[in-house]
């Protein structure tokens, strides 16, 4: 594979340190080209299942790309799902811990999550006791469970919020619905894909 000089994008996620905690642009930009990686997978009938800051490498230009698909799964279309129980803890989504059955939704799931974690520091429900983060990730309401500092804006809170519907099915987990987002409306989805945006991060080869 190219080489992505930058590393895993954990490295840049400061854990709420307020002295090198990326922007809130800077957070935008990582989603939406986030998004358009799980929207074509998506399109090939891929679910990728494992989302999260060390599965995200950054390139030579300060884009980021997916790595790691040793969790994904194949031929699952939009309304399939799919039972294997896996995925990293704090990314994990409601459906898959309490094992009803998971699809595409849960690949939406971990990105708000991941957006989560680019805006604060930390990802969703965090706990260093982990029974309780599944707990609190499974009984969780959007509305009035998590916590989401001040200087975080109110379209992207909302969008987080929306992303991390307890319920699949009323969850914002659909790519063109999360594309006309007010979070996102200043992003000129075609020059992201052509890679004529400028890049999210900044690569040290220090």
């Amino acid at each position: 594979m190219d080489l992505c000089p930058g590393g895993e994008l954990f490295s840049y996620i400061a854990g709420g340190n307020a002295q090198s905690r990326i922007t809130e642009l800077q957070a935008k930009v990582c989603f939406a080209e986030l998004l358009l990686a799980l929207e074509h997978l998506h399109s090939q009938r891929v679910v990728y299942r494992d989302l999260k800051p060390e599965n995200v490498l950054v390139d030579a230009e300060g884009h980021l790309r997916l790595a790691d698909f040793g969790l994904s799964k194949m031929e699952i279309g939009s309304a399939d799902v799919t039972k294997t129980f896996c995925g990293s803890p704090e990314y994990m989504a409601p459906e898959m811990l309490a094992r009803l059955g998971h699809g595409h939704a849960l690949d939406f799931y971990q990105l708000g999550a991941l957006l989560y974690e680019l805006l604060t520091g930390l990802p969703p429900f965090y706990s260093q006791n982990r029974l309780k983060m599944y707990q609190d990730i499974i009984s969780a309401s959007r509305a009035t469970e998590l916590p989401v500092p001040g200087r975080v804006s109110k379209q992207a809170e909302d969008l987080v919020r929306r992303m991390l519907e307890r319920d699949p099915a009323k969850r914002l987990a659909n790519a063109k619905e999360i594309k006309a987002h007010a979070f996102l409306k200043d992003v000129d989805w075609e020059k992201l894909r052509r890679r004529e945006v400028p890049p999210p991060l900044k690569v040290s080869y220090s």
